[in-house]
């Protein structure tokens, strides 16, 4: 149970819109959506679009989606009653160092000291976001990953001053959302599953780089093997599965053999230099390429296959 309902989401883009309507969710909430104008489509709408899906699967009525919808409102000035009274802000703006920072510092003048401000970036320091603000104990991140209505993990990053106080509501928050808040003690790059993740890429790229095998083969064999099992065998359990000693023999032997290198792998340079940007790279001959090649049609697939995926494997419908 949260004793927060008083939420202003900063910023009004595809995870602004998310992450409000993930909080609204909660008991008792209002949010408010702080825009810099009224340009573009309003982000209430967007909160239905993400939606339309999870109605059509028979996840949420069309009745819950309009209460969703009530409970956000939008303003355009950080004076504004709602955002001043607001307990816990979320900033969703550009990942520009000093626009969040001076976003932070501005709130703070006209907001209540007890206010809580959590930071949405992937990878920018919460604590360096801070460095502009007096109470940067009240500071942290909560770092949502996209589709933000679907992905349970929410990253509740500890900056080096953030009170203990502050974490533990930062993470009733996230639970009363329905999130699973996951708390990531030190403020280093990455946090913690993107640590993991780019950890796989890396060696995954470096494989192809190496020729050991082609990108088709390489996406293959993580879909049909450890990643099939992922979701139901993290890491660490299947190192206690198979046994502690086992792990030790392993990395022993293969560790040493892995990509251990510190900046781009050079093929990724080598891609760039060529327009191989992948779903961003221009149409040639129908199709644009990164490590594979796409239509437009296999693109579109492909994106809208994930929220199809991830209903499925969250609400089994």
């Amino acid at each position: 149970m949260s004793k927060l309902t008083k939420f202003v989401v900063c910023g009004s883009g595809m995870m602004g819109a998310a992450i409000a309507q993930i909080l609204a969710s909660i008991d008792g909430a209002h949010v408010t959506i702080l825009r810099s104008s009224n340009r573009g489509v309003d982000p209430r709408e967007k909160v239905r679009a993400n939606m339309k899906q999870l109605v059509e699967k028979g996840v949420v009525t069309p009745e819950y989606v309009d209460e969703i919808v009530s409970k956000i409102d939008i303003a355009f000035d950080k004076h504004e009653d709602f955002v001043k009274e607001a307990e816990l802000f979320i900033e969703c703006v550009p990942e520009v160092m000093e626009l969040k920072q001076d976003l932070f510092a501005g709130l703070e003048e006209v907001v209540s000291e007890k206010a809580i401000f959590c930071t949405n970036t992937s990878v920018m320091s919460p604590t360096e976001i801070s460095a502009k603000c007096q109470h940067k104990e009240r500071i942290c991140g909560t770092h949502f990953w996209n589709p933000a209505f679907l992905i349970p993990l929410v990253e509740v990053v500890k900056t080096e001053y953030t009170s203990d106080e502050v974490i533990q509501d930062v993470m009733d928050v996230m639970k009363a959302a329905g999130k699973q808040p996951c708390l990531c003690k030190k403020d280093v790059p990455g946090f913690i599953a993107n640590r993991m993740q780019h950890a796989l890429w890396r060696e995954a790229i470096a494989i192809v780089d190496e020729g050991i095998a082609d990108a088709e083969t390489v996406d293959l064999a993580c879909k049909t093997s450890f990643g099939l099992r992922l979701p139901y065998l993290p890491p660490l359990v299947n190192s206690d599965m198979v046994g502690t000693q086992l792990t030790w023999n392993i990395h022993s032997y293969v560790l040493k053999h892995l990509a251990d290198n510190h900046e781009p792998s050079p093929i990724v340079k080598t891609m760039l230099d060529e327009g191989k940007l992948g779903f961003r790279a221009e149409l040639v001959d129908g199709k644009r390429t990164g490590f594979m090649s796409y239509t437009d049609e296999e693109i579109a697939k492909i994106n809208a296959g994930l929220n199809e995926y991830l209903i499925k494997m969250l609400y089994d419908k």
